[in-house]
């Protein structure tokens, strides 16, 4: 019952208020929500929410799949991006490798008493979607992600001897994306999960397989549904399933020089397949000595010419090798040779997309850290103009291919835009040391004037022949005069 006219009120606008179908709609909508999110806690839960609208403004395509849809944000946006015939194919393929007697039903039959914890785990409710359709929406999303990332083919039943995540496959796509065998449009074709050399599939569409299923924050379903299935499939005959997918995403990240190694143990399990990403890139320990102003806010880092021209010197580092750094979060700073020592960042298609995904992971998701978050906000600020990404490509920090150095800045400059980070929270932002010293260096009156007599003469050899020449000329002059004094002295005592 709505709301209606008071007519005995003598007010034509007085409206009576439904208190008890009000407060029971109310009511309605505060159980769900309680039921939902477990009772008003989800501290221990991993959200999976869409993108905020002042970050996805800048380019929502670095967020939304373009060919298979995962989970529930995206599967009515597109019919094409469903691709529930390679899904098919995909529960097909896992119930063939399941033991005797096991069926959808068998499946679904577990599925059904965790939808709630499932549920739990977006931070949008989807009440319109009823229990059959998330169910099935679980079990053929966790069933493609398995048959391609899971190493199906490959008997991984005891984990590797050194006891890293590394799989015993890696990929090997020439540029950069990871290949598989036989895939066919939609499913109808017989293909294998192995990661293979080049030419063994379609690698334009795996490679948009790969940045849509690992890459986007709100393409995921939560990764304890994946291990539940992978579970009742092999019946603990294998080694679990998060050991296989760390690998394949190390074998990716290490291709594109962005980590290298395996990823450290971490008792609690991931959130979903971009948060074991996100794991990857572990909190580097803090490389900077206590700043004598350490109370100074940071406020916002100089850019790279800045730095320079104030006699700041910039040195690239390689990802991995023996003297190679583990990731490309690892900036250090040697404050004895004013030495700024930036990993080596290879920009190509997907950078974007996994720096601004893992940032919304974290700006939802607190308990995960920052970290990525202060890297990009450092890396933009040092590169945001066409001179700076010049400078650095000179140095080697940066190796990019886009069609000019201006839009490689522009990239940086909108690669954080939307984004709430404290610079002066130690436990936020890591390099929060590093930009305190950077900032004494650059306050530094001696290296300053150091720094612009070695720019301005160093440029043109004769300025610099005719600076050697003046102070030679210099040097023998004042030789000249001591001789001078001297013998005057000598003969003056005679």
């Amino acid at each position: 019952m709505g709301d209606q006219q008071d007519p005995s009120s003598g007010d034509p606008h007085a409206v009576v208020v439904d208190i008890p179908s009000s407060s029971e709609v109310l009511e309605r909508d505060l159980a769900a929500w309680r039921q939902h999110h477990g009772g008003g806690s989800q501290s221990s839960t991993l959200a999976i929410g869409k993108v905020y609208d002042l970050t996805r403004n800048v380019d929502e395509h670095e967020y939304d799949p373009h060919y298979v849809s995962i989970g529930p944000y995206h599967r009515n946006r597109n019919p094409n991006i469903v691709r529930k015939n390679d899904k098919l194919a995909s529960l097909d393929s896992i119930l063939s490798r399941a033991s005797p007697g096991t069926t959808v039903q068998t499946y679904l039959a577990e599925l059904a008493p965790i939808e709630d914890r499932a549920r739990s785990f977006y931070a949008h409710m989807f009440t319109n979607m009823s229990s059959m359709e998330f169910l099935h929406m679980l079990l053929l999303d966790a069933c493609y992600v398995i048959d391609w990332f899971g190493d199906l083919n490959t008997d991984n039943s005891s984990p590797p001897a050194n006891g890293s995540a590394q799989s015993s496959q890696a990929p090997a796509a020439g540029d950069g994306s990871p290949v598989a065998n036989g895939h066919g449009q939609e499913g109808q074709q017989e293909r294998s999960t192995a990661w293979a050399a080049p030419g063994g599939g379609n690698k334009l569409e795996i490679a948009w397989m790969v940045r849509d299923v690992l890459y986007l924050a709100e393409n995921q379903i939560p990764f304890f549904v994946i291990d539940k299935i992978h579970s009742l499939t092999f019946s603990g005959s294998r080694a679990p399933v998060v050991k296989a997918m760390a690998g394949h995403i190390s074998g990716v990240l290490e291709k594109q020089q962005y980590f290298t190694g395996a990823v450290e143990d971490d008792a609690r399990p991931p959130g979903n397949l971009l948060h074991l990403l996100h794991m990857h890139f572990s909190k580097p320990a803090a490389t900077a000595s206590p700043s004598s102003r350490t109370g100074e806010p940071v406020g916002r880092c100089r850019t790279a010419m800045e730095y320079h021209i104030n006699g700041v010197n910039f040195k690239s580092r390689l990802v991995g090798g023996i003297e190679g750094t583990r990731s490309i979060l690892e900036v250090t700073l040697d404050r004895a040779s004013g030495t700024l020592v930036v990993p080596r960042l290879n920009i190509d298609g997907n950078t974007w997309r996994i720096l601004r995904n893992l940032m919304a992971l974290e700006q939802q998701n607190p308990a995960v850290g920052s970290h990525v978050t202060a890297y990009c906000i450092f890396v933009s600020h040092l590169a945001c103009t066409a001179t700076d990404v010049e400078f650095l490509s000179k140095r080697g920090v940066i190796d990019h291919s886009l069609g000019n150095h201006g839009e490689a800045a522009a990239c940086f400059s909108d690669l954080c835009k939307g984004i709430q980070f404290d610079a002066d929270d130690p436990g936020s932002n890591y390099l929060r040391g590093t930009c305190q010293e950077l900032a004494e260096l650059y306050r530094s009156r001696r290296r300053r004037w150091v720094a612009l007599l070695l720019h301005k003469y160093s440029a043109n050899p004769w300025l610099v022949f005719g600076l050697m020449a003046a102070a030679l000329g210099l040097v023998c002059a004042i030789v000249q005069a001591i001789y001078s004094v001297l013998s005057y002295n000598q003969g003056k005592s005679k």
